[in-house]
């Protein structure tokens, strides 16, 4: 991919790339669940959108860099130092840097945390993904 390009040889940028490219990508039940409701809500999007960069991103409109993020449970951490009884979820680094990358490109980003998801009852779903779009100014109020 372009963003390693300047660290690596080119004959192994192109040999990545090409395993990349013939990727095939398998969204999980709760990226698919989650697609659904976002189109139910009239947000559309392209799924599994990879970047010029090669970087991917859940669901994406390429023409407004905007972008959801599904954050499974290997997106996370658990943080075991707080003083609470139960540890609490953090974002790995992976995550993090991924973040960090597509907004430094021009992305915004929102993420929908696999256990924020699974707490909410099924008919909240769509008003949950409705209000974190509005509040990241992706959809105005319909």
């Amino acid at each position: 991919p372009q963003l390693f390009s300047q660290y690596c040889d080119t004959q192994l940028v192109r040999k990545v790339r090409s395993v990349y490219d013939t990727h095939t990508s398998r969204p999980s039940k709760l990226q698919r669940d989650i697609s659904t409701t976002l189109v139910q809500i009239g947000w559309e999007h392209e799924s599994e959108y990879v970047t010029e960069d090669g970087l991917s991103l859940d669901m994406a409109q390429p023409g407004s860099k905007r972008g959801v993020e599904v954050d499974g449970p290997t997106h996370f951490v658990r943080d075991v130092s707080t003083r609470e009884s139960k540890s609490t979820w953090v974002e790995n680094g992976s995550t993090r840097l991924k973040s960090r990358l597509l907004e430094a490109r021009g992305w915004t980003l929102i993420h929908v945390p696999f256990f924020e998801w699974h707490r909410l009852a099924e008919h909240e779903r769509a008003a949950y993904l409705e209000a974190e779009l509005k509040e990241a100014g992706f959809f105005t109020v319909r």
